[in-house]
């Protein structure tokens, strides 16, 4: 079963490829052995660096499912996934995640994230790109009265 699920993954991400959508890769989202959402990547056709396929596929599945969380369910990538798609993952909270390439077979292609990593572990005064923190104390208002909301939705 998770063969075909992958496979289906693989498909997409030439799928993808071949349409010129973006860069080689695909995922699925399965729940109860059934295929709920595909993605592919789609950062150069739809001019936005956040289309890669894990995060269009979640955001699918979550759609079908009227939930933000897919605990029940499990991925399955072409490619073991960036920092961004990790991070989403993470968001998910899917039961497994299988992947194929890895991150090096990745860069290999001149798909390389470890700037992403060097940078997440990096200060964030040592960071490439320039972050500077303004306008805490107005922020932190927002904060409290999150905190203090009653009929909040945790996450």
């Amino acid at each position: 079963m998770q063969k075909k699920f992958m496979q289906r993954a693989i498909e997409l991400a030439r799928e993808g490829m071949d349409a010129g959508a973006g860069g080689p890769f695909g995922s699925v989202v399965v729940r109860d052995g059934e295929i709920i959402a595909e993605g592919y990547n789609g950062v150069t056709s739809n001019n936005d660096p956040t289309a890669h396929a894990e995060v269009t596929a979640i955001r699918e599945a979550c759609q079908k499912l009227g939930t933000f969380q897919l605990e029940d369910c499990e991925i399955y990538t072409s490619c073991e996934p960036c920092p961004m798609c990790l991070g989403a993952i993470y968001w998910a909270r899917p039961k497994a995640v299988y992947y194929a390439c890895s991150r090096e077979d990745a860069a290999a292609i001149d798909f390389d994230d470890q700037l992403i990593y060097d940078e997440i572990d990096a200060g964030i005064e040592n960071r490439q790109i320039p972050f500077k923190q303004i306008q805490r104390e107005e922020a932190l208002g927002v904060f409290d009265a999150w905190q203090k909301k009653t009929d909040k939705i945790e996450y």
